[in-house]
């Protein structure tokens, strides 16, 4: 693999400030992402970087990728307690890579992106708003606004005699939170890594970073992750820095059709799914034998993907899709399918893929309430 270390380039130098082991982290958790999580291919690319780039000459007190090995296994994000006896990442490294994930994810978005998200409609809810309205049967007494309630009151009443009437009641206005289950489909054929372009780092990272806005900021949210190929399968958030591109197909209609099944499961009013994927659906089972085609876009197999997406549609589950290419018959596809299931489509550059799919998530968390 080709790296280009910037350094010195302020525009990418985030060393400034830090620790010799700082810095090298954070290089060394792109490379382990890069890498699947393989700890060791990601120390030979380090000790590769180091020697072209002479990064640990930079540092004042001698500290060597030796010295980083080592505190990686003080600080508990590697051990050599797995069955190979090979370095392995630990879960505190996991939980670290979801974090940095994130952070990166959001640095490029709009201060205030982050955080609890509300519906553009007030309701009984969790944030108080300046506005107020007249009172009715099913407000919270809680958000009654006293003043304008008795400047109400003092209109029709004298200097002997107040008396407090219903329409006198004022409530705040109050944003009405939701729970949204989602479901992250994450495309893992072969061609999310053609042609020297890495697709499915920046998918991946996107996929830890959501997770772990989920977790910590919204948790009453389901996030659920399937991953797809030649078929379609399940994972953990665990699996994420592991997941690797594979000499697949694109089955987009399990896809689809597993996340479909999942979100059936899952007792949430709001259901969605986000897809990110570069290529047409070329394969899908029929008869219990893998029927594929890699040439152009075989209608045999959009027709089924269309289905799947009608199902979608009619079982309210909303599919967004994130298209990392440009190819305009792929677009094609991609906007078809989003017609059957009247949903939405973004033709995201990888750099923006991780913006993209954050501020749609937050928006997806709305809903209308009265």
């Amino acid at each position: 693999m080709n790296f280009k270390y910037f350094e010195w380039d302020e525009r990418y130098n985030s060393s400034k400030g830090k620790n010799s082991f700082d810095t090298l982290w954070d290089l060394f958790q792109q490379l382990l992402t890069i890498a699947s999580g393989d700890v060791q291919q990601s120390i030979r690319w380090l000790t590769e970087l180091d020697k072209e780039y002479k990064i640990t000459d930079q540092f004042d007190d001698d500290y060597s990728i030796g010295d980083f090995i080592n505190e990686l296994k003080e600080r508990g994000y590697i051990d050599d307690g797995g069955q190979s006896g090979q370095l392995e990442m630990t879960k505190k490294a996991e939980r670290n890579l979801r974090k940095k994930s994130l952070e990166e994810v959001f640095k490029n978005l709009e201060k205030g992106g982050v955080g609890d998200h509300k519906t553009q409609h007030s309701g009984r809810g969790l944030e108080r708003q300046p506005e107020t309205r007249r009172w009715n049967k099913n407000d919270d007494v809680g958000q009654i606004d006293s003043v304008n309630t008795m400047l109400n009151m003092l209109r029709h009443s004298s200097l002997d005699s107040f008396e407090l009437q219903e329409d006198d009641l004022q409530v705040y206005e109050t944003d009405h939170y939701t729970s949204v289950a989602t479901v992250l489909l994450i495309d893992l054929s072969h061609s999310m890594i053609l042609y020297g372009e890495d697709r499915i780092t920046p998918a991946k990272k996107v996929a830890m970073a959501l997770s772990e806005l989920i977790m910590n900021n919204y948790a009453k949210d389901s996030l659920d992750i399937v991953a797809f190929g030649n078929e379609a399968w399940q994972i953990s958030v665990e699996d994420l820095p592991y997941l690797k591109v594979g000499p697949y197909h694109t089955n987009t209609k399990q896809g689809l059709e597993v996340a479909r099944h999942i979100l059936q499961r899952r007792k949430y009013a709001n259901k969605q799914i986000f897809m990110i994927t570069d290529g047409k659906p070329s394969c899908m089972i029929e008869n219990g034998r893998l029927y594929k085609n890699s040439f152009g876009l075989d209608r045999k197999i959009v027709n089924k993907v269309l289905d799947e997406a009608v199902k979608c549609r009619r079982d309210k589950i909303t599919i967004t899709t994130f298209m990392i290419a440009s190819d305009p018959y792929l677009q094609s596809f991609v906007r078809e399918m989003t017609e059957a299931n009247k949903g939405k489509a973004y033709f995201a550059s990888l750099d923006d893929l991780g913006g993209y799919i954050f501020e749609d998530y937050i928006q997806n968390r709305k809903k209308n309430v009265r």
